[in-house]
């Protein structure tokens, strides 16, 4: 059945004429969920020419606060190793146009509604130039009711409806070392479980968090944003581990709150999401430049 709907939207869009970078991309509904998850951080996966289409299509706008700067550290580590991965605010020089607001709060700061006003105002302006909108949580999500999540899944959910022609990404919490069965996990889970269901883009910051390069899970070992694990009642860390095990094959950046290796497993997963969001499809390795694919959206 999924490939008989991909074969269908495949010839649809080929049939149309695609949009230019200037032109808004509809964002919903989407024939099935985009989980960006610890499964998309080798960046050496993702062809080039799906990176330069995102760069090419995509103007973003991220607001966070100290958490969510990892994604831009990561971003900047990646930047700095190659021009592809480029990005900078009004996208010159052929990058990735990159709002990075760090003034207006996070979906929990300054309160669990704010983040909501504050992204109608900057659609509502006169300059429409961004069309993907993501917002990061702090610590919030620790302490959430599930209340307070359909709070935030639901004005999502209207955002979306109100503005057709943007893109909106949903987020879960940093990990805070309870574990599985910890508040914050259940809320994340509350958060995924919609996404799956009701075919959203999520960015699950705690998933990458929850694991090492090499597939190591260690939510289960109370984990927390640090990459601090428990092992056997003995604190262990391990980003340490991994770098100190694969010399040479970890950067030093700056990482709010964590290790620069989780920075960077973020930064790889941004542009895996991007070139997911520009058509690319993992399953597919090639699709003859045709931006659709089972991720992908439509009217």
């Amino acid at each position: 059945m999924k490939k008989r709907i991909r074969a269908f939207f495949k010839t649809l869009i080929a049939l149309i004429i695609l949009p230019s970078p200037s032109v808004m991309i509809v964002s919903g509904p989407f024939i099935e969920p985009v989980i960006v998850n610890h499964t998309c951080t080798n960046i050496n996966q993702v062809p080039q020419r799906w990176i330069r289409k995102a760069k090419s299509e995509f103007s973003i706008y991220y607001a966070h606060t100290s958490h969510g700067s990892q994604i831009i550290s990561g971003m900047e580590v990646l930047m700095a190793k190659s021009d592809l991965y480029s990005f900078n605010r009004k996208g010159k020089k052929g990058a990735l146009s990159f709002y990075n607001q760090k003034r207006w709060g996070d979906l929990g700061n300054p309160n669990r509604t704010e983040w909501y006003y504050r992204t109608r105002k900057l659609l509502d302006r006169r300059k429409k130039d961004r069309n993907v909108i993501m917002w990061s949580w702090c610590g919030q999500v620790s302490h959430a009711s599930e209340k307070d999540i359909n709070i935030y899944l639901d004005l999502m959910s209207k955002l979306e409806k109100d503005y057709p022609n943007i893109i909106f990404i949903c987020m879960t919490g940093h990990l805070d070392g309870t574990g599985e069965n910890g508040n914050l996990n259940i809320r994340n889970n509350q958060i995924r479980e919609y996404c799956r269901k009701n075919n959203k883009i999520l960015f699950d910051f705690a998933d990458i968090e929850s694991y090492d390069p090499n597939g190591n899970y260690f939510l289960d070992k109370a984990a927390d944003s640090e990459c601090n694990y428990l092992d056997n009642g003995v604190q262990k860390n391990w980003a340490e581990e991994w770098c100190n095990s694969h010399p040479g094959e970890c950067s030093s950046c700056f990482c709010a709150h964590s290790h620069s290796l989780s920075c960077e497993l973020k930064g790889r997963a941004f542009w895996w999401m991007m070139a997911e969001l520009a058509g690319w499809s993992s399953s597919e390795s090639d699709n003859n430049g045709v931006a659709i694919n089972a991720k992908t959206m439509i009217k």
